[in-house]
């Protein structure tokens, strides 16, 4: 029984892995060590299975790290989107999962009502992206033009913009949500020129592009930023009933629910 039971590892030992700051290797060691014994490992099989576990365990840590920074507003996944559901074509989808689209630095934009998906989508698409080990930042349009515009107090807003760029994919939900004045106008334009062929953008909006104009207020800068943003990008239509208004229509049995 004393042969099979982890013991712990000697001190020196203990001591070195902490500097080295080989957390994992430390918390494992023990039980490998006991399994190399009893099943007559390769001294290079060991030294896999301890390299393994402390890759493994920093490839998560690194994840968690990464999906806290996206700032995304909830979970959702590849994994509970519901494609038959919706008017996404599966072709296009399978293209838009499998993020080649990040690597060419294309951008993506969801045109379409509310309640048909754009979210979601954005947002599993960017959680898959974490996983992969890219670089993911979330935002609505008026989060991203609130930070962009407390740069101008001191005039910061450069740097500002070279800090979300150093993201893979930039995430921008609900553009016309609510309209711009023209400085918020002018700072999205800066935003998108200065991510142009540099990194990918993901947008969603409800307004078709030839009514971008309701929440741009000036049509030249509305027709700049259109310039740059649709270069290089993959325009999805989603359209069909609201998501949410089926589901409470199905949870009160086809009636409108009461408020």
């Amino acid at each position: 029984m004393a042969a099979t039971t982890p013991a712990p590892l000697p001190a020196d030992l203990e001591h070195g892995l902490r500097r080295l700051k080989l957390a994992s290797i430390r918390r494992v060691a023990p039980e490998i060590l006991v399994t190399a014994k009893t099943q007559r490992w390769m001294p290079e099989e060991l030294l896999r299975a301890l390299v393994e576990a402390e890759i493994t365990a920093r490839d998560a840590s690194n994840a968690r790290l990464r999906t806290k920074l996206a700032s995304f507003p909830t979970v959702k996944t590849i994994e509970q989107f519901n494609l038959r559901a919706s008017s996404i074509p599966p072709q296009t989808w399978s293209y838009l999962t499998s993020l080649e689209w990040i690597a060419a630095k294309e951008n993506l934009t969801l045109i379409g009502p509310a309640g048909t998906g754009k979210s979601h989508a954005l947002i599993a698409l960017g959680h898959a992206a974490v996983e992969t080990g890219l670089r993911v930042r979330y935002f609505t349009a008026a989060e991203l033009v609130e930070n962009l515009y407390r740069g101008l107090a001191d005039n910061s807003v450069g740097k500002l913009i070279e800090q979300v760029l150093r993201n893979d994919l930039i995430i921008c939900d609900e553009v016309g949500f609510a309209p711009l004045d023209p400085t918020g106008s002018q700072l999205l334009f800066r935003f998108v020129a200065a991510a142009y062929e540099r990194r990918s953008l993901a947008i969603a909006s409800h307004w078709p592009f030839e009514e971008w104009g309701r929440f741009l207020p000036e049509h030249s800068t509305a027709v700049s930023l259109l310039d740059r943003l649709l270069h290089h990008n993959n325009v999805v239509a989603t359209d069909g009933e609201s998501y949410r208004m089926r589901e409470a229509r199905t949870r009160s049995g086809g009636r409108p629910s009461k408020h």
